[in-house]
C-alpha cells in the first residue's frame, strides 16, 4: 500500500494549513499496523518465525516512520493527536508481543544480527578518551581484536573486544570477527600493561570463534588462547567481561577469564554453533533449533548453571534496535560489579577468580 504523502506549505503558503491530509496518514498507517497484527497472529507455529519476526520488526519501523514524521508537523487537530498516541500503543504492544518467548535459536539469531551494538560502539558510548594500542610486538596487528586505554566515568581503565563489521570492506579488515593469534597475544599484552599501573579491565566478547585457518594454527593459534587463559587467572587487577554479541568457543574464553562474566540479555555463550552441534549429533544442520535449546547457549540459562554472573537487559526489541539504550544499561551493570570489584584486594581476587572457574559445572557434591 502507497502511504499518502505530506505536503508541507511553501513560503508562499503561510496562511494554508500546514497539514492537509493527516487523517489519511494515520488511516494509512492503521491500516498497515492491522495488517502486521493480522500476519504476526496467523503465523501458527511457523518454522520462519524468526524470518517473520524480522518482517513484523521493519514494517513496526516503518509504520513509525510515518507517525514521527506527522508528529513533526504543525496544525495537528486534537482527533488526530489522539489516534496518533493509540497507534503508538499499539506498535508497543505489537513489539512486546513479538519479543516475547523467544527460542535459544531465535536469540541466537537476535545475537548475530548485523545491526547489534559492536565493541567499538559501545566503546564510544560507555568510555571516555579512547586510545587504541596495535600490534602484539611479534608478528602483525590483528584489527579483529581492539585494545586500548579509555576512562571508565573518570578512572582510566584498558578495554579490549573483538570487533566486528556491517559492510563487506570492513568484515574482510576484521576478519568477521575472528581473531588471528597475535590478536590474542596483543590482548595479553595489553592486560599486562592494565596490570603494570593498577588499571581494571573490560573486555567484550563478540565472535563466532578463533579464526580456523591453516596460517593462524601455524602460528599457534591454541598456543595463544591457552596462554591467555593461565595469565588471565592470575592477574592482580580487576576484570570484568561481557558477551554482547556470540561467544564461541575458545576464541570468546580466551578474553574472557574474569572476576565477573556478564551476558547481554540476547547474547548466546557455546562451545561449538547450534549448527556445528546438529552437523555432529544428528547428521543434520537444519535441526540447528533442537540443539541450541538442548545446550543451554542463552543467558537465562547459563545464569541458571552458574556460568555467569549477570544478564544485562537490553531495550525493547532488542539492542539493534537502540544502541543508546543498550550502552546505557550495560553501563549501568558494568558500575555496579565494578565498585564492588575494586574493594576487594588483589590476592584475594586471584583466589576467588580461580576458585569461580574451578567450581562449574559441578553438579554433584561428595559426602565425606
Amino acid at each position: 500500500m502507497k502511504l499518502p504523502r505530506i505536503r508541507k506549505a511553501t513560503t508562499g503558503e503561510k496562511d494554508a494549513p500546514a497539514i492537509t491530509n493527516g487523517a489519511e496518514v494515520v488511516s494509512g498507517a492503521e491500516f498497515l499496523l492491522s495488517m502486521v497484527e493480522t500476519h504476526w497472529s496467523q503465523r501458527n507455529g511457523d518454522a520462519r518465525v524468526m524470518r517473520v519476526r524480522l518482517k513484523a520488526e521493519q514494517e513496526l519501523a516503518r509504520i513509525e516512520q510515518q507517525i514521527e514524521t506527522l508528529q513533526a508537523v504543525p496544525g495537528q487537530s486534537d482527533e488526530i493527536r489522539r489516534q496518533v498516541e493509540r497507534l503508538h500503543e499499539r506498535v508497543e504492544a505489537l513489539r512486546r508481543q513479538i519479543h516475547s518467548g523467544l527460542t535459544a535459536w531465535e536469540k541466537t539469531e537476535l545475537a548475530r544480527h548485523p545491526q547489534r551494538p559492536y565493541t567499538l560502539d559501545y566503546v564510544e558510548r560507555i568510555f571516555s578518551d579512547w586510545s587504541e594500542i596495535h600490534g602484539d610486538r611479534a608478528f602483525a596487528d590483528d584489527p579483529a581484536i581492539v585494545c586500548g586505554m579509555a576512562r571508565f566515568h573518570g578512572e582510566e581503565v584498558v578495554v579490549i573486544g573483538q570487533q566486528k563489521a556491517r559492510d563487506a570492506k570492513q568484515r574482510v579488515y576484521r576478519n568477521f570477527g575472528m581473531p588471528h593469534p597475535e590478536g590474542y597475544r596483543k590482548a595479553l599484552r595489553v592486560m599486562h600493561i592494565a596490570e603494570k599501573f593498577g588499571h581494571p579491565i573490560f573486555t567484550f566478547v563478540d565472535t563466532d570463534g578463533a579464526h580456523p585457518g591453516l596460517g593462524a594454527e601455524e602460528r599457534g593459534q591454541g598456543e595463544a588462547i591457552a596462554h591467555n587463559l593461565r595469565e588471565m587467572a592470575r592477574l592482580k587487577v580487576p576484570i570484568i567481561a561481557t558477551v554482547i554479541g556470540v561467544g564461541g568457543s575458545g576464541g570468546a574464553l580466551a578474553i574472557a577469564v574474569a572476576d565477573r562474566v556478564l551476558m547481554m540479555e540476547n547474547a548466546v555463550y557455546s562451545v561449538i554453533s547450534p549448527e556445528g552441534c546438529a552437523s555432529i549429533m544428528w547428521r543434520d544442520a537444519s535441526k540447528k533449533d533442537l540443539a541450541a535449546e538442548a545446550m543451554k547457549i542463552t543467558a537465562s540459562d547459563l545464569s541458571a548453571l552458574g556460568c555467569i554472573d549477570g544478564v544485562v537487559p537490553e531495550p525493547e526489541g532488542g539492542a539493534h534496535s537502540d544502541h543508546e539504550a543498550a550502552a546505557a544499561l550495560l553501563d549501568k551493570a558494568l558500575q555496579g560489579h565494578y565498585a564492588d570489584l575494586k574493594k576487594v584486594p588483589a590476592q584475594e581476587l586471584i583466589v576467588s577468580r580461580y576458585n569461580k572457574f574451578r567450581n562449574m559445572a559441578q553438579f554433584y557434591r561428595m559426602e565425606d
